[in-house]
């Protein structure tokens, strides 16, 4: 079974009909005991940081997530569920994450500029990966994909050998990672299209 997380933040929905698309059973729970049930965990996010994880510790969700991490079960996180492995964000002050990837989440900067225009937070649309190691979630991928992100904020990892991608807007940042059983990308599979269902496929399908 693939859990998905509802900690009443998320797109789980259509997080969950990508899984079925692909023909994998999905469910999602508000039960933090299913989650220490499942096969693997998929923990999606969108809005703020800060109440992310109040949701998330107001569930009884940290354990178990950090239980099936441990225990090495394929975990992958989406978005705002990415940036909420890291140690800590800097969104809206500074708050302690899952630190599963010691790491940072920071803001885009001000007043990027690219080819002489100047770039809009959040950085919303349609954008390319750039692969940085062979991590199992783009098995199968062609170079440089187009993937659609949403945010404001990107993850600095201190272990740079933890960055599976890296996106280009106004800086590198890193779109994706990989740590042994775990996997998150900072864009949206689930809105992705084909490359994102073949994503969403490659981690249904991840040994570890």
């Amino acid at each position: 079974m693939i859990a998905i997380i509802d900690y009443g933040m998320g797109n789980l929905r259509s997080v969950q009909k990508a899984f079925e698309q692909v023909g994998f059973d999905a469910v999602v729970t508000a039960d933090p005991k299913k989650v220490l049930e499942a096969e693997r965990v998929v923990l999606p996010g969108v809005g703020a940081f800060r109440d992310c994880i109040h949701n998330l510790e107001a569930g009884g969700f940290i354990e178990p997530v950090l239980k099936v991490i441990q225990d090495g079960r394929p975990f992958l996180g989406i978005c705002l569920g990415m940036q909420l492995l890291f140690s800590e964000s800097h969104e809206f002050g500074l708050y302690k994450g899952l630190d599963v990837i010691p790491g940072t989440v920071l803001r885009f900067p001000e007043n990027m500029v690219e080819n002489g225009e100047k770039l809009a937070v959040p950085h919303m649309g349609w954008n390319q990966l750039s692969f940085c190691n062979d991590s199992p979630l783009f098995k199968g991928i062609g170079q440089e994909p187009n993937v659609y992100f949403d945010h404001s904020y990107y993850a600095k990892p201190d272990d740079p050998s933890v960055i599976a991608s890296l996106t280009s807007y106004g800086l590198d940042f890193c779109s994706a990672i990989w740590k042994g059983n775990v996997v998150a990308t900072q864009f949206h599979p689930e809105k992705s299209q084909d490359t994102g269902l073949r994503i969403i496929k490659n981690f249904g399908e991840m040994l570890c």
